[in-house]
């Protein structure tokens, strides 16, 4: 009896205890907690496999004792599991199941601490919350890291508090010195991971910096240049999300949904007015030195040009026509200190081609560029909101060009985030779309905030307009990185990969026109294919549409619907190549693309429906096609298909392929 009351007490002990540790509802991946010297720690296992070792989680701030002495006084363990709904996407239904472990802690100084862990099947997240003595806190480090059990590569850019616009460097995580995020792994074992953040609003951009070895810590955006101060927050409140997705293979990390389900629901009760849509514009022209942004006889948006796009786009299924350089004073560089957001260019008629673009049916996006000076566009954010509502715009690019905001204020810092997010709430009182350039990185705010549609944050297309470009694998990196926290504004579609048809041109731009080191690295079909590959709810065609007018291939562009329902990444690797498939309504959308490196795919269409046979137009490099030499050579090939077929896929070096699937 004696031995039976021991055994019975042990096990109420055991059951009471703090859990300190949450399995993924797969049970593959496991988080674990844990106190060392008052401080908290964090690890991951994969299998049984250490991927993260024992690694700090906390806050620094002066005048308060956030960093150590904490002791644990409560912990729960919960799961969940639902389907919710977005009014676009990759996907329009995403379901967030995981286990969550959310654990107490308090120190001497009165400081209270929650942490909430959760585990996905395709990853893990936490975030901290705290309760401190007084009204605020000026945070002034972020004492997170990130210790890798192992070497493994790495694919990421700089972490850069001001620009994402860097191309990618592929090395062995003990030789990287600082990342931006999302920061993409892959161990020996084939283990792909990538460190991100999700949910960040009111607090600056985490990077990560080497603290030794494979280890790193995680740094914030200073307020101001040389501040010591990283943010100013109240003395309650919460952090952003670290996010650490886990796939065995890569494009498990594509497929992942673990950013947008780490964000809050959708706070509009009326979204109808937010449309995906396929977009054209004179943005082009001025990358290549044929046009300018206004101030000279080689102005690109003028009245006259605008008709002529706004036609173009109502014969072409084309919803949307970007007009940059449509305002007065700015000249490309900079806006003059009185510039106004509503006062147009003299030889552009704002009223008259808001009026022509809605009797075609064609929606006018407006441009706004603050220079950084992000003071003077929120004292007429209201009035240039009112007024694009007014005329029934709604549609707005915003651009932030320069080295960083106004003052001495970093883009990524809090005040940057803030403001960003200050834009995007404001237009979407005003029912305006956002196409946000120069601005914060995603990290599922669309998900809360789905009139901020797409972002910039890469190096892009227009580096090709006058540089030596962006190499072919970049657009093969850009899908497991840059594109893991949302849709990315890459501006992809130019057919004039040489430049062939602007020999003998005006000089427009001080520096001149494209010089022989200048073009698009890629085949024609590879910027077919990354309509589809590189995914934006706001998809551009950025050539000139004389270089679209007559063209069979442009034919995939007219069909291609941004609206997609359901996304999958098919194959691909970091670097290399990826295949995708996209489903809106009906019809089927797949874009595949390599390196520099020609590939052959052997293409299963099980995604297809089963019982519909289907049409496809297939887009192909010809056989003697590649990037470097023979970039124009392609091929449009007809079959029909049905869900038991698999299809050839050969890709040219630097080459693409893109296939419209149409239910007969």
């Amino acid at each position: 009896m004696k031995k039976a009351y021991l055994l019975a007490a042990l096990f109420v002990a055991l059951s009471c205890a703090p859990k300190t540790s949450v399995l993924s509802p797969d049970g593959r991946t496991r988080v674990l907690f844990s106190i060392q010297e008052g401080v908290p720690f964090w690890a991951v296992e994969v299998d049984g496999r250490k991927v993260v070792d024992p690694s700090p989680v906390g806050l620094a701030a002066f005048g308060a004792s956030l960093e150590e002495g904490y002791t644990l006084v409560g912990s729960k363990l919960s799961r969940h599991d639902e389907t919710w709904s977005q009014p676009w996407g990759e996907n329009k239904q995403i379901r967030d199941r995981h286990n969550a472990l959310t654990l107490k802690l308090k120190n001497a100084s009165g400081v209270a601490m929650s942490l909430e862990f959760r585990a996905f099947d395709d990853g893990i997240t936490f975030r901290s919350s705290y309760d401190a003595p007084g009204d605020s806190l000026l945070v002034s480090d972020e004492l997170t890291e990130f210790r890798f059990s192992e070497d493994a590569l790495s694919w990421s850019i700089p972490g850069d508090f001001n620009s994402y616009e860097h191309l990618y460097r592929k090395m062995p995580l003990s030789a990287l010195r600082d990342a931006n995020t999302p920061l993409t792994i892959r161990r020996e074992d084939g283990l792909h991971l990538s460190v991100h953040e999700a949910a960040l609003m009111d607090f600056p951009e985490m990077v990560l910096r080497k603290k030794e070895g494979t280890a790193f810590k995680a740094d914030l955006a200073p307020r101001h240049y040389g501040d010591s101060v990283k943010a100013i927050v109240p003395s309650s409140f919460r952090t952003p999300w670290r996010t650490l997705q886990i796939s065995p293979d890569a494009v498990g990390l594509v497929n992942s949904s673990v950013i947008l389900n780490l964000n809050e629901p959708c706070a509009l009760e009326d979204v109808s007015w937010i449309k995906p849509m396929k977009y054209i514009g004179v943005w082009w022209a001025m990358h290549l030195g044929i046009a300018s942004w206004g101030g000279d006889r080689w102005h690109g948006a003028t009245t006259q040009e605008a008709i002529r796009y706004i036609d173009f786009a109502a014969q072409n299924n084309i919803q949307g026509v970007l007009f940059e350089g449509w305002n007065d004073a700015w000249k490309g560089s900079d806006a003059l200190p009185d510039f106004d957001f509503t006062s147009p260019a003299p030889d552009f008629d704002v009223e008259a081609v808001v009026e022509y673009a809605r009797e075609k049916g064609v929606c006018f996006i407006t441009h706004n560029e603050t220079g950084g000076n992000v003071a003077r566009f929120e004292q007429q954010l209201e009035r240039s909101l009112d007024w694009a509502e007014g005329l029934g715009i709604h549609a707005l690019k915003t651009g932030y060009a320069g080295g960083g905001l106004r003052g001495g204020v970093p883009r990524h810092s809090q005040q940057g985030v803030q403001h960003f997010q200050r834009v995007a709430q404001a237009a979407a009182a005003h029912k305006v779309m956002i196409d946000g350039h120069e601005v914060i990185k995603p990290t599922g705010i669309r998900r809360t905030w789905p009139n901020f549609m797409t972002r910039e944050c890469v190096r892009g297309m227009e580096y090709n307009g006058w540089s030596t470009g962006n190499p072919p694998s970049h657009h093969e990196i850009l899908p497991y990185t840059r594109a893991l926290g949302g849709p990315v504004d890459y501006t992809p579609g130019v057919f004039d990969v040489q430049y062939r048809n602007i020999q003998g041109l005006e000089q427009v731009r001080s520096w001149g026109r494209p010089g022989t080191e200048c073009r698009v690295n890629t085949t024609l079909c590879k910027q077919i294919a990354n309509w589809v590959v590189l995914y934006s709810p706001l998809q551009m065609a950025c050539d000139l549409i004389s270089n679209y007018e007559g063209h069979p291939a442009f034919q995939f562009f007219r069909d291609f619907d941004p609206d997609c329902d359901e996304s999958r990444a098919l194959s691909g690797e970091v670097g290399e190549y990826i295949a995708v498939v996209r489903r809106a309504a009906d019809k089927y959308f797949y874009g595949a693309t390599t390196d520099d490196s020609a590939r052959d795919i052997v293409q299963s269409l099980d995604f297809l429906r089963r019982g519909t046979v289907y049409e496809a137009v297939i887009y192909a490099d010809a056989p003697d096609a590649s990037w470097q030499d023979n970039p124009y050579a392609y091929q449009i090939i007809h079959c029909t298909v049905t869900c038991e077929d698999t299809l050839p896929v050969h890709l040219a070096p630097g080459g693409g392929q893109a296939i419209v699937f149409s239910p007969q």
